[in-house]
């Protein structure tokens, strides 16, 4: 399922009728990550959820890796589940990802320390939301719509949003999409902070490539992680504990390669060369 590749921009975004369900093409030290189910607006199956929980694995697990993104193929992100499908299966408990080899793509579980990127374009249906708030930057096309439906289909939204949406767009904005199941745009997923940037149709991929890039090659690999880490433990042990591991983190990183090239790069007013060690 994984392929060595520099993949441009353009195969990238374009339909694919072969391959997997889930594509994983490895660009530098950033991991393309594609929805590849254009022809059913990539609405997921129990295939395509392994597929991607697969491709979280490896993003999480390799070390090679600094920074994914995730994307998906054709005019729409997804459409959400494909309920005829997966619908009979969520009650019975066969959205397993504990399986060795997969990871939970909504991250409920654990510290992550590899950070998403997130394009959207097009339908930006329930579950994907919920992917959504699961990644940590995330970049929408200006023609997106989003909904969170599931309510208007006698569930709700079980992948994360009840817990994250209030937390990060504010308790009225979230109810106010969570109680509702209506659609809304770019513009207003901007302004409750479910994206962070709002770009012309066809360039979201390309933005959120530019930032995985920056990520990977500027930012050294030790501190991203050591990032992630501080503000996961801050969301699952709360502040104090994660303010209890400032200063030993800080002092741990600064013995690294990375933390003396980072201080000698200061000092001799040039571009920083970072290892991962």
């Amino acid at each position: 399922m994984t392929h060595d590749t520099s993949a441009n921009t353009d195969a990238a975004t374009g339909p694919s009728a072969e391959g997997p369900a889930v594509t994983v093409e490895r660009r530098g030290h950033v991991l393309l990550i594609g929805l590849n189910r254009p022809e059913k607006r990539n609405a997921f199956t129990m295939e395509m959820l392994e597929q991607l929980a697969r491709a979280y694995y490896l993003l999480e697990s390799d070390p090679e890796i600094r920074c994914g993104v995730l994307f998906g193929r054709g005019k729409h992100f997804t459409g959400g589940l494909d309920l005829q499908e997966v619908g009979p299966k969520v009650g019975t408990g066969e959205l397993d990802f504990t399986t060795p080899g997969l990871r939970d793509p909504w991250r409920k579980e654990g510290t992550w320390t590899t950070p998403v990127v997130m394009a959207v374009q097009g339908w930006v249906m329930t579950l994907a939301i919920e992917l959504l708030l699961a990644a940590d930057i995330r970049v929408a096309s200006s023609d997106a719509k989003f909904s969170q439906m599931e309510i208007n289909r006698g569930i709700y939204a079980f992948g994360g949003a009840t817990i994250r949406l209030p937390r990060e767009a504010g308790w009225g904005n979230a109810m106010r999409w969570l109680l509702t199941g209506e659609p809304y745009d770019a513009a207003e997923a901007h302004r409750i902070g479910l994206v962070q940037e709002v770009v012309e149709p066809g360039q979201q991929l390309e933005r959120a490539i530019q930032i995985a890039e920056h990520i990977s090659e500027k930012a050294a690999p030790l501190g991203v992680k050591t990032t992630l880490e501080s503000a996961h433990r801050a969301r699952i042990e709360g502040e104090q504990a994660a303010f209890h591991r400032l200063e030993p983190d800080m002092a741990r990183l600064l013995r690294t390669e990375d933390g003396r090239e980072g201080m000698a790069s200061f000092i001799e007013r040039r571009a920083a060369r970072f290892t991962g060690k």
